[in-house]
């Protein structure tokens, strides 16, 4: 049973079973409650509102190979049998589970979810992103962390250039802040109480950025299996845009722009090894966010920007790729933000008219589909752009 709580990094950090998501956070988990379809296994249930997204789930049935079915929150207690997977844990989601029915085996302690939070620092970037470095001298990256505001003040004095501090944990894309000359007051203040919180702060020298890029994991037992490539771009924030669809082949292509195959595939392999030393006893998807950087010397790769132990946008987008793109075609996974009420439904009618969905066997040759449902109200929108060389014959064209 798959449950979307993108607000999973937030609690995390908060670790409290009370906490209360922000607004945002609540909207964009009601408007993208149903996007586990898309990476669930086929028959799998998915806890979402029946109401809102039942019509919009019986219209892909009838185009895409899914099976899914949707559960209220309220009635999870009704499928004993079935395991509850959600993007992440947190103590807040766990009592929410608890109130609603689900017995204690079927989650984590709150021990397991103490030892999750530590081995969701960013603290644990840095011990990889070291290892990596004392092994290939062409990776490149500095991470630091600071117990002190003293000792964080002395760095940041020493060190010439822009500055990047980060909470231990956060969400995603968040709990940064950007030291652009001298650190202000509102900056200090800022840091000595996440010091107090979070018993330090991550402090790197920023670097010149020209791809994001991230390896995708799956860990059981301490094995690690290796799912794949993401490549996605960002704010200059930090903060998620989407993914570019894909082969995996054709991402190597892309990122040998910059480096050769085998320095990634010994990248990947030793990435494998410390992700299962790092992290023994976590099991599920994890990824490891990284950045093509232009240097000194050439284009570097910082191998370790964040490990993310949860379920990401990146997997979902090489998931979707793989189940529901036709071979030849790519495109975009985008996470859309529209503002203002009735944009992102005038968004789907313009580009549905201007860029129709066409499939073939219930794989995209090309055009515009949402993946979550559009209305009125919608403000948080996930959807697929998929452009072809080709169309074949015999092709679905759905428009509207």
């Amino acid at each position: 049973m798959y449950l979307f709580n993108p607000d999973n990094d937030l609690a995390l950090a908060n670790f409290s079973t009370n906490y209360t998501p922000p607004a945002s956070a609540l909207k964009i988990a009601e408007d993208l409650a149903i996007l586990p379809v898309w990476y669930a296994p086929e028959k799998a249930k998915v806890v979402a509102g029946i109401a809102q997204n039942e019509p919009f789930l019986s219209g892909l049935k009838e185009i895409f190979p899914i099976r899914a079915s949707l559960v209220p929150f309220s009635n999870i207690s009704l499928f004993p049998e079935e395991k509850i997977i959600p993007w992440g844990w947190n103590p807040a989601l766990r009592k929410r589970l608890l109130k609603a029915g689900v017995t204690e085996e079927k989650l984590p302690s709150v021990e397991e979810l103490k030892q999750l939070r530590n081995h969701s620092g960013r603290q644990n970037a840095i011990h990889i992103l070291n290892g990596l470095k004392a092994e290939n001298k062409r990776f490149c990256g500095e991470s630091y962390f600071f117990s002190t505001l003293d000792a964080l003040l002395k760095f940041l004095l020493l060190r010439d250039g822009d500055k990047v501090l980060k909470m231990p944990n956060s969400g995603s894309g968040k709990g940064l802040i950007w030291i652009k000359g001298d650190i202000t007051g509102k900056q200090t203040d800022w840091c000595r109480r996440v010091i107090r919180e979070q018993g330090g702060v991550v402090a790197e020298p920023v670097l010149n950025k020209v791809q994001d890029f991230a390896m995708e994991f799956n860990l059981s037992d301490a094995k690690p299996e290796f799912i794949g490539y993401s490549l996605f771009q960002s704010t200059p924030s930090g903060a998620y845009l989407g993914n570019l669809l894909m082969p995996e082949i054709d991402i190597e292509k892309r990122l040998g722009e910059y480096t050769d195959t085998e320095l990634l595939l010994q990248l990947q392999k030793s990435l494998a090894q410390k992700l299962a030393q790092q992290f023994p006893t976590y099991s599920g998807y994890l990824g490891v966010d990284m950045m093509v950087c232009k240097t000194g010397t050439g284009y570097q790769i910082q191998p370790c920007v964040e490990v993310n132990l949860r379920m990401n946008m990146g997997i979902v987008a090489h998931i979707f790729h793989n189940r529901f793109v036709k071979a030849g075609s790519t495109g975009k996974f985008m996470v859309g933000f529209f503002k203002k009420q009735g944009e992102a439904l005038a968004f789907q009618q313009r580009v549905q008219k201007n860029f129709p969905l066409i499939v073939e066997s219930g794989k995209i040759v090309s055009g515009f589909l949402p993946l979550t449902p559009i209305t009125a109200e919608t403000q948080y929108v996930a959807y697929v752009s998929i452009t072809s060389s080709f169309l074949p014959q015999n092709t679905c064209r759905i428009t509207g």
